[in-house]
């Protein structure tokens, strides 16, 4: 028998651009943080479409939210793991605080989205580690970190980078959370809709959109793939950044592990 036709995994707005439902999740996930925390998936439907300008109905926030785990009768229930406020730091060396988010792409040919989780030095401006995957869940962010983890040998290290990152599902999730706990990494979250906060992430996407994933109209995943592997592999080895003595950011990091770079200066985040 059959179940019906497929959810396609995304929204259409006022401006008919589709909207995938992990960024739909994310939109929850700030309402519940803020104003919107006594509301149900009735009332997030109305701001959705108000605030948003979706074209979604109910049935479908339902099931959004049902995935969070954000319905309000879940939503009484202690929090295992609460939320750690990102705080105000200074960083003069590598490894000290990293920062992950993740950008949405759209493959034309195919109609569907395209997920790339970056991790990102703050102090050096490499991007550690990433997956590109036509889902980004829980378990892709965990796999992905702790092969930033191995590439920076800091599973052994007293003081691990703290890893600070926004409000998205995959980083508030148990998985997540107990990959954290469990190897002593201190996990901190910007508050909604301060993307300010994790701007060396932002900046890098940023930069990605500019002079990656604007220049193409995707037709196949593996032209994605290959297209974004070949910027990150660009942006690491060969992109000059004046931030940095005007080097790529491998560069510039392994003068810093050589002890041959010059004072620098301190960044503040």
């Amino acid at each position: 028998m059959s179940e019906g036709r497929p959810a396609p995994g995304y929204s259409i707005n006022e401006d008919g651009k589709k909207v995938s439902d992990e960024q739909i999740k994310e939109f929850l996930l700030e309402l519940i943080s803020g104003e919107c925390s006594s509301y149900g998936y009735r009332k997030l439907t109305i701001v959705l479409c108000r605030q948003y300008k979706l074209k979604i109905n109910k049935k479908k926030v339902y099931r959004l939210c049902k995935e969070l785990g954000i319905l309000r009768p879940q939503r009484r229930k202690k929090i295992k793991h609460p939320r750690k406020l990102a705080r105000n730091r200074s960083i003069t060396q590598s490894n000290q605080l990293w920062e992950a988010d993740i950008k949405y792409g759209y493959i034309h040919g195919e109609d569907h989205f395209l997920f790339v989780l970056s991790i990102i030095d703050v102090c050096d401006r490499s991007i550690i580690d990433y997956h590109i995957g036509l889902h980004c869940d829980a378990k892709d962010t965990v796999q992905t970190l702790n092969r930033a983890l191995m590439k920076r040998q800091q599973f052994d290290e007293q003081h691990k980078p703290v890893i600070r990152t926004d409000n998205g599902p995959q980083f508030i999730s148990h998985t997540f959370e107990e990959f954290c706990e469990s190897y002593k990494l201190e996990h901190e979250r910007i508050p909604p809709k301060t993307p300010n906060m994790n701007a060396h992430i932002e900046s890098f996407h940023r930069i990605m959109e500019d002079d990656c994933m604007s220049k193409f109209e995707f037709e196949t995943y593996g032209e994605a793939y290959e297209a974004i592997t070949n910027f990150m592999d660009f942006y690491n080895k060969r992109r000059i950044h004046s931030s940095i003595l005007d080097l790529a950011p491998n560069g510039f990091y392994e003068l810093l592990q050589n002890g041959e770079a010059a004072e620098i200066k301190e960044i503040r985040v």
